[in-house]
């Protein structure tokens, strides 16, 4: 089959320009308390519980959720202007990011009624964490490839197999995860999976660091050994999970956060250059804004997709490899650019320590959420180029 392509041009109504007002403003008094610093991304405190907390009090998370369930029932694009401010402040946002952006929505979906009046309030409150456990050992982005193994026993599954690079494993309540609940077929090698939620901190469960270039702790690996999993934690169909995470792919691949990550260096050069930048400075600077706000254009269509109830995944998974190819050379063209800023630029130890961090995290980019190759992959099937 042959996708559609398409990215609708959509502009943010007054209501979303409104409500970037009141997040700017919280934001600057959480600055201002010492909660974070905008300018230091590669500091130790990216899990702020407390912040958590006070993000859902303001009703900022599952904005886009029945009330019901503990949501505001907003727009994506509202909430896409929350995820657009929070990530241009350096928003200290691990607890509270994945279990609002995809993992909610997947229990909204497919989630045992009891479930969701359980677990969807405590996250709109900003109470809970939740981890993807998709990735394995030796399968890379090929989420088909997935071994561990669910096997069915009295009222539910045991679990055995290893889980890797899984973002937050660490600190996370929850897991959302694919699991191998029956072999692939000849004719179909998605057919198997089924996705479970995983409640963390359980016996069966160990979950080691993965430290990264930078000294942080994002990644970790995560061990089931017949770690128990009732009967009622599966969500969706057995062994049907591959027509379920593609849509969830959706939500994780076309935010914002695919290619801001990196973008303070960029607003960090702009100060150090002043009002006045000489010629090569301004060429290079408006071509990369001139970028980011192409990229922009496009997630923000993706956002208006989703809002119309879509599943805009070919549309996504463009974004997520345009966006994050750009943010992981983004540092280089900084620097290349800095060459030339004066010494005497009051910023320019901030900028220099700001560039070290980003080229030293650039390289997980094009990995997390999927990789570059496999990103192409579906973009090309998509297009019915494969």
């Amino acid at each position: 089959m042959t996708a559609a392509l398409r990215f609708d041009p959509i502009r943010l109504p007054e209501k979303c320009e409104q409500l970037r007002k009141e997040v700017r403003a919280f934001l600057a008094e959480e600055i201002a308390a010492g909660t974070f610093d905008p300018h230091k991304p590669n500091r130790e405190d990216t899990d702020a519980p407390e912040f958590s907390r006070r993000v859902g009090a303001k009703g900022w998370l599952g904005m886009t959720w029945p009330k019901k369930y503990g949501g505001q029932e907003r727009s994506f694009l509202e909430r896409y202007v929350v995820t657009e401010e929070m990530r241009v402040a350096n928003a200290p946002t691990r607890r509270f990011f994945v279990a609002d952006r995809q993992s909610g929505p997947v229990l909204l979906k497919y989630a045992p009624e009891h479930i969701k009046m359980e677990i969807l309030p405590r996250i709109c409150r900003g109470e809970i964490c939740f981890a993807i456990g998709m990735s394995e050992p030796n399968s890379g982005s090929d989420l088909f490839a997935a071994k561990t193994r669910a096997t069915k026993t009295d009222g539910g599954y045991l679990i055995n197999g290893t889980k890797i690079w899984t973002s937050s494993a660490h600190i996370a309540d929850y897991m959302i995860a694919i699991f191998r609940t029956s072999p692939p077929t000849k004719e179909n090698r998605r057919h198997g999976l089924t996705q479970f939620l995983v409640k963390m901190k359980q016996p069966g469960i160990e979950v080691n660091p993965i430290g990264q270039i930078t000294g942080q702790y994002e990644f970790n690996e995560v061990v089931f050994t017949d770690f128990f999993v009732p009967d009622d934690h599966v969500l969706g169909e057995v062994d049907g999970a591959w027509k379920q995470a593609t849509s969830e792919l959706a939500y994780e691949r076309s935010g914002p956060e695919r290619f801001l990550e990196t973008y303070y260096v960029l607003t960090e050069l702009v100060r150090a250059v002043g009002p006045n930048p000489d010629t090569r400075s301004a060429e290079g600077i408006g071509r990369l804004v001139a970028q980011l706000h192409t990229m922009r254009r496009m997630s923000v269509s993706v956002a208006g997709m989703l809002q119309a109830g879509k599943e805009p995944v070919v549309e996504a998974s463009i974004v997520k490899d345009i966006g994050t190819v750009w943010e992981q050379q983004l540092p280089h063209r900084v620097r290349d650019l800095a060459a030339f800023v004066e010494e005497t630029a009051t910023n320019r130890e901030t900028l220099e320590r700001q560039l070290d961090f980003a080229i030293k995290t650039a390289p997980k980019l094009t990995i997390q959420g999927g990789t570059t190759e496999v990103l192409r992959g579906i973009i090309a099937r998509g297009l019915g180029l494969r």
